[in-house]
């Protein structure tokens, strides 16, 4: 894996991509990046699992995003604990000041192996209406359509939108394709869609505008289950086409 940063630019992280800002009376932004890369994914999650380790007082949630991460927190648990700053400063204060030393020379620590996740696809017909759609504004064979989305190699960027819907980033700039211009008002959970240069899948019923190729008959969200959300920031995703009649004996 190549380094994050280097020793020269360790300082420029602070100075210019590391900025914290207030989400609202109980929550603080903190800006680890500007673009949209893998390189910005591991930062996060770096700082994502230092700031865990750190066990700060008062944080009851973190949500991390692209380039980002929230950090939720309960004013009144937040002590003059010597890692949170001054005692006479705001718990806002307190908090950031925490951060930031929780944080210091962030770099690429190393991380988890990531987790691959299959995830069975029907491609096409009722159950991806988009998928001939797709191919015709490429130039290309549905079969072709179908083979570079399922030879990808899809990182989970974040959760976000819904409950479990899961971001993808790698997709083939061969079949990226800008969304519909007329969004759907019920898109059914499970279905796989593409969205300009990503990739995702729908986990409840809900409006959309991505293209839909496919539907997988996996729940990707389910409340029931002691981890509702199928996919999690880090994973690996790797889509397996699969013909009608097995989707439908899964589904049974």
């Amino acid at each position: 894996m190549d380094s994050l940063f280097h020793s020269s630019n360790l300082a420029r992280l602070r100075s210019s991509h590391m900025n914290f800002t207030p989400l609202g009376d109980s929550a603080v932004t903190i800006t680890l990046a500007s673009s949209i890369d893998e390189r910005s994914h591991r930062v996060v999650r770096a700082a994502l699992r230092r700031i865990r380790a750190a066990a700060l007082p008062g944080i009851v949630d973190l949500v991390p995003a692209f380039t980002s991460i929230a950090v939720h927190y309960d004013p009144v648990q937040i002590d003059a604990d010597p890692r949170t700053g001054d005692a006479g400063s705001s718990p806002y204060g307190r908090l950031v000041a925490g951060l930031e030393a929780v944080l210091r020379e962030l770099s690429d620590e190393p991380l988890p192996a990531a987790r691959i996740v299959e995830i069975p696809v029907c491609y096409g017909g009722d159950l991806g209406p988009d998928l001939d759609d797709v191919a015709r504004q490429h130039d290309m064979a549905v079969d072709d359509v179908v083979a570079v989305h399922a030879g990808g190699d899809y990182l989970v960027y974040m959760i976000g939108f819904m409950p479990g819907f899961a971001y993808l980033g790698g997709l083939d700039s061969r079949i990226a394709t800008p969304r519909r211009q007329s969004p759907r008002t019920a898109v059914p959970a499970g279905t796989v869609g593409i969205g300009g240069s990503q990739t995702g899948v729908y986990p409840l019923v809900s409006p959309g505008g991505w293209n839909l190729i496919g539907r997988t008959p996996l729940a990707i969200f389910d409340p029931a289950r002691q981890k509702p959300t199928l996919l999690d920031a880090g994973d690996r995703v790797r889509f397996r086409p699969i013909a009608l009649d097995e989707f439908r004996d899964w589904r049974s």
